[in-house]
Formats: structure tokens, C-alpha cells, sequence
């Protein structure tokens, strides 16, 4: 049950909260007022037949009683004597069966109410019954006053009816209610939540969340995520300027010693050691641009506009440019229609593809190849080499920077550690999305340009 109604929305959880309480509200009262107005009509029943009792008790003191008994109404009177025979009675009453039986008129006698059945005045339902006492010390006679609460009983049914029919019916406008205006109340809540949604799909660091116009907590609660995103934004830029100027400085030493190093090594000056240290000096300027072009994603003004590109010119574009590697980069025949496009920054696709495929060419035994394919509403590139592979539990922890594997993946391979989570974070602020998948023996990085999840693959 708990777990049910976890997984209902807050809207559904408040509403069913609310109903349950007024529920339970509304039954205790109902069974209260129930309770109190059967004992009221009792009293109230009991009150009337006492007061006949009375009336009549008074003319039998007198010695003035009647034949018949006078009674008003629907009500029953009979006179009985010390043996609990009829000695009078009303016009209606009997004269044969008393109201009481023995046990019962002592109970009345001592000025208790109760019920007897109807039928021992020839009528349906029961009767509310009171008694006086009358008479002479010699010769006592008691005087039974007798209502029927035919009417009585049928005011509680008409009560249970109404409550059994009113109350399931005002908790059910009451619910269409509280829907109403518990989605009225929480519609400002969704709201930010479309933005925060919208805030992350774009990751635009002047995107703010929608404040209501409202002045309660909620309008505080977005004014104060607007500040906070803010602040992020800010720090983000600060963070991403000091890297960028940092990576900046750095370019004009790194290219200064490469060239030293390469005169060096040209003349023989210095032995082997300029060609020891020029793959490390390559290696850290490769590393200065990698974080020149981290610290530069997603700014403003280094955003080139989106275009319509070529896949098939993307890919073809990338085994030109890698025709010299060391192992064959080729584009297979089978791959997806020539016209296939995709939209865009073509700057970013480049270098995102390029990472790729630098990626796989340092890791592949003899051979990369790259398709794409159309995939429902979606289309995939793959980057396929046959190389040792990756483990299952690794190929999400390579996007992340600086990430190293065990095995051959490591400095050695002349890798920075920042080349995957430069694709991916290119890729995502193009719309698209990479993962990596088992291609036996290697691994096929896909490149999937749509908006959806994935699952399977097109290129199996």
C-alpha cells in the first residue's frame, strides 16, 4: 500500500490525503449526529407517553377516570392492576393483552422508558412505553402510556439514506474540487520543472526559471534557484576563463620548446633526448588544446551557427584526413543514403568525429571503419575498430575526464584523457548523443542524432 501510493504524483497523493481526512471527518460526525438524534427522538418519544401516563394518573388520583381512558393521537393507555390485568383502557388500546409483561412493568414502574413490540396492540413496529402510578395505597393501580415510533424509526432511515447517498457524492465533488485546485496551486511547481528540464537540455547559462507571479513560497523558491544559477553561472565562467588563459599562456612556451627541441634534433645537438622529449611536448600542447577547447564549450561567443551537414562528407572528410595512420581508416560500402543530413555545428562534429576516430586508431590491431545507418526517427554513426576492447563496466567511466583504464589504455597510447569528454560534451550541446558498445574483439563508439533514448543497435 505504502509503496502504491509513493508512486502516485503529489497532486494524486494530496488529493487522496485530503479526501481521507474529510472522509473520515464526515463519518465520525455522521455516526455522531446519528447516535444524537435517535437518542433525542427517544427522549423526546419517552417525554410524551410519561406525560400521558401522568395526565391520566392525575384523574385516576382524583377518582375521575374516564371510560375509555382519554389519549390523544396515536397514543396507547391502559390502566392495569396490582395483578397486570387491563382495568381500562384507550379507545385504540387493548383491552385483553396488557403493554407490559411483569418483568417490564416493574421497570416502567420505577420510571424507566423502554420498547415493546407493536404487535401487542395490534400494530407493526414497536412502541416507546412510560408509566405512573395511580391510585388509592389500597387498591394501586399503574398507568401505561404507549407511542408508536413507527414515525421515529422512519426519520433514521430517512437520515442513513441521506448520509449513505450525500456523503459519497460530496466527497466526490469535493475531489473533482481539490483536483482542480490542487493543479491550479502546483501548476507554478511544474512549471519549474519544464524550465529546470529546459535549463538542462539547452545548458545555457542565461537560461532562468519561470518566477510566478504569485508572492507566496513558490515564487520565493524559483527567485532564489535563479540566484543560485546565478551564482553557478558566473563561478562556471570565472572557471572556465582561468583555464582558458592558463591553456593560452601555455600554447607560446610548449611551441617554443617543440621547435628548439626540433632544431636539437636536427643537428644532433643533445643525443637522443629531443626525441625523447618531443612526443611530450606534443603530447602536453595536444593537452593545452584540449582544455582550450573545454574551457571554450558552450560559450556564447565561441558558437558557430547550426548548419545542415553531410554525413557521407563527414565520414569521407575523416578517412582523407587519417589516410596516413597507422592503421587503414575506411568508410564501408554499406553505410546509410549519401544524402543523409544532420543538423549541426560543422566545427564541432569535425573534431568530435576526429576524437573518435584518433580514439580508435590508437587502439585498433589492423583496421577502423566508420557507417552510419538510419535508425527509426534517428540516425547512428559508428566508429568500429578491432582492438582489445573494453569492459562493460568502463565504457560509460571513459567519457569522463582525464579517465584512464588499466591494460593498454594508458599515456603510453598518447592520449590526453580529455579527447572523449570533449566528443561528448561537443556532441551534446549539438543534440546528439555517444555511447559505447561491444564490437568483438574491439569497440564501436555510436553517435546517435536524435532527441530519444536508445537500445539495441542499428549496426549488428
Amino acid at each position: 500500500m505504502t509503496g502504491w501510493f509513493s508512486r502516485r504524483s503529489l497532486r494524486s497523493r494530496l488529493m487522496l490525503v485530503g479526501l481521507a481526512g474529510v472522509a473520515g471527518a464526515l463519518l465520525v460526525g455522521g455516526i455522531v449526529l446519528y447516535a444524537a438524534m435517535g437518542a433525542a427522538l427517544d427522549r423526546a418519544t419517552t417525554a410524551e407517553a410519561r406525560a400521558a401516563a401522568h395526565d391520566v394518573a392525575i384523574l385516576a388520583d382524583e377518582g375521575r377516570l374516564p371510560e375509555p381512558v382519554p389519549a390523544s393521537g396515536a397514543q396507547l393507555v391502559q390502566v392495569l392492576d396490582a395483578q397486570n390485568r387491563v382495568t381500562g383502557a384507550s379507545v385504540t388500546a387493548d383491552r385483553l393483552t396488557p403493554l407490559v409483561d411483569p418483568t417490564e412493568r416493574r421497570r416502567v414502574a420505577g420510571g424507566s422508558g423502554l420498547r415493546v413490540p407493536g404487535s401487542r396492540a395490534g400494530l407493526s413496529g414497536e412502541l416507546q412505553v412510560a408509566a405512573a402510578e395511580a391510585g388509592p395505597a389500597t387498591a394501586r393501580v399503574l398507568v401505561v402510556a404507549a407511542v408508536p415510533t413507527a414515525d421515529l424509526d422512519n426519520s433514521r432511515r430517512v437520515l442513513r439514506t441521506l448520509m449513505l447517498v450525500l456523503l459519497p457524492l460530496f466527497l466526490t465533488l469535493l475531489g473533482i474540487v481539490a483536483w482542480r485546485v490542487i493543479g491550479s496551486t502546483l501548476r507554478p511547481v511544474e512549471s519549474l520543472r519544464q524550465g529546470a528540464q529546459r535549463i538542462g537540455a539547452a545548458a545555457d547559462p542565461t537560461e532562468r526559471l519561470p518566477v510566478p507571479p504569485t508572492r507566496d513560497e513558490v515564487s520565493a523558491l524559483a527567485t532564489t534557484l535563479n540566484e543560485m544559477l546565478a551564482r553557478l553561472a558566473s563561478a562556471s565562467a570565472q572557471q572556465r576563463s582561468f583555464v582558458a588563459d592558463a591553456a593560452h599562456e601555455l600554447r607560446s612556451p610548449l611551441a617554443s620548446m617543440r621547435t628548439q627541441l626540433e632544431v636539437a634534433a636536427r643537428v644532433g645537438d643533445g643525443g637522443t633526448l629531443p626525441d625523447e622529449l618531443l612526443p611530450e611536448v606534443g603530447r602536453l600542447s595536444a593537452l593545452v588544446e584540449d582544455l582550450l577547447v573545454l574551457a571554450r564549450s558552450g560559450a556564447d561567443g565561441h558558437r558557430a551557427e547550426a548548419r545542415d551537414v553531410s554525413v557521407a562528407q563527414l565520414v569521407a572528410d575523416s578517412e582523407r584526413r587519417h589516410a596516413s595512420a597507422r592503421v587503414p581508416v575506411r568508410v564501408l560500402p554499406s553505410s546509410g543514403p549519401r544524402e543523409a543530413t544532420v543538423v549541426a555545428r560543422p566545427d564541432d562534429l569535425t573534431r568530435a568525429v576526429g576524437n573518435l576516430v584518433d580514439n580508435a586508431v590508437r587502439h585498433a590491431a589492423t583496421r577502423v571503419t566508420l557507417s552510419w545507418e538510419r535508425h527509426g526517427n534517428a540516425l547512428w554513426l559508428a566508429v568500429t575498430d578491432d582492438g582489445h576492447g573494453i569492459a562493460e563496466t568502463d565504457r560509460e567511466r571513459v567519457f569522463d575526464r582525464f579517465a584512464r583504464l588499466d591494460e593498454a589504455r594508458d599515456r603510453d597510447s598518447g592520449g590526453s584523457g580529455l579527447g572523449l569528454a570533449i566528443t561528448r560534451e561537443l556532441l551534446r550541446r549539438n543534440g546528439a548523443r555517444v555511447w559505447l558498445e561491444d564490437a568483438a574483439p574491439g569497440v564501436r563508439a555510436v553517435v546517435a542524432f536524435d532527441q530519444g533514448g536508445h537500445g539495441g543497435s542499428a549496426f549488428d
